[in-house]
């Protein structure tokens, strides 16, 4: 162990000291080939991007550079621009079984961004290609442990439950997620045709209670209004005198009036009023 720790030692100083002599003559070189090398030696990165400086293959202190000028020496340094913009992406239909064993198809858009430049370059080959392949797998996932009427009905809640996933493992990439939406649904045609049956029969079931709740409240009216009328004699002829101004007002080429009751039972009376008489 402790000659291995050595020979490390050894080879840090000896690289160092080689790093140190190749930056002399990178800048010897730049002075030589002034002011021509000027335009090598300065980049430009917008205001929405970073500049990884690599030295001799070795990150370079100090972090991302930019937004605007920055220098670097020709030979020995190399740089990758990288974009702090939001992007997009648009997850394809993804294929799942859900936890009470229904197959729909599933897609999905994903809105995240690069908050931290140095870790996306050193730490994953292609930070944008990881981020979408786990989203995809994120998706499968997370709609394989709910089932269908979860899926269908709490589309907000699956949405923050695959954001901070995602998020969370996208912190070691120096991947934000930001948002997560959930775009469409599919199902199979049969369970559609099924579900529409279901919601047909449930609507026809609220139609007929409706009706009939309607119904009772009818007939408790009509009862209410029997009770009145049979009270007053009064009432009856003139709910009478209304039905014979409704029929009137129809266009009826021939009308027949029913004659009162009450008219027919006062004949009544007066015939046994005069047979008692007589006897």
């Amino acid at each position: 162990m402790v000659v291995t720790e050595a020979v490390n030692d050894a080879s840090d100083s000896e690289s160092k000291t080689c790093g140190k002599i190749l930056v002399v003559l990178s800048w010897i070189l730049v002075c030589l080939t002034m002011p021509f090398s000027l335009f090598i030696c300065f980049k430009v990165v917008q205001e929405y991007e970073r500049a990884v400086i690599f030295r001799l293959g070795r990150l370079l202190s100090g972090g991302a550079k930019g937004p605007g000028i920055f220098f670097i020496l020709p030979c020995i340094d190399t740089y990758a621009r990288v974009d702090l913009r939001t992007r997009t992406y648009d997850i394809p239909p993804q294929e799942v079984l859900t936890k009470d064993s229904v197959t729909v198809s599933v897609d999905a858009v994903v809105y995240y961004r690069v908050h931290n430049a140095t870790i996306s370059i050193a730490n994953v080959e292609n930070a944008h290609h990881s981020t979408r392949l786990l989203a995809q797998t994120t998706l499968r996932n997370t709609m394989g442990t709910r089932p269908l009427h979860e899926i269908l009905s709490e589309r907000d809640t699956i949405s923050g439950t695959m954001q901070l996933t995602l998020d969370e493992a996208t912190e070691a990439w120096g991947i934000k997620v930001e948002r997560v939406e959930i775009k469409d649904v599919r199902l199979p045609v049969q369970l559609q045709r099924a579900m529409a049956a279901e919601a047909e029969a449930a609507r026809e079931a609220r139609a007929k209670v409706i009706a009939a709740e309607g119904e009772q409240k009818a007939s408790r009216a009509l009862r209410e209004a029997s009770e009145v009328i049979g009270d007053s004699p009064a009432a009856l002829q003139l709910r009478y005198l209304q039905t014979l101004n409704t029929i009137s007002a129809e266009k009826n080429s021939t009308i027949v009036f029913p004659l009162p009751i009450d008219m027919i039972t006062y004949f009544m009376r007066a015939k046994e009023g005069s047979n008692n008489n007589n006897m």
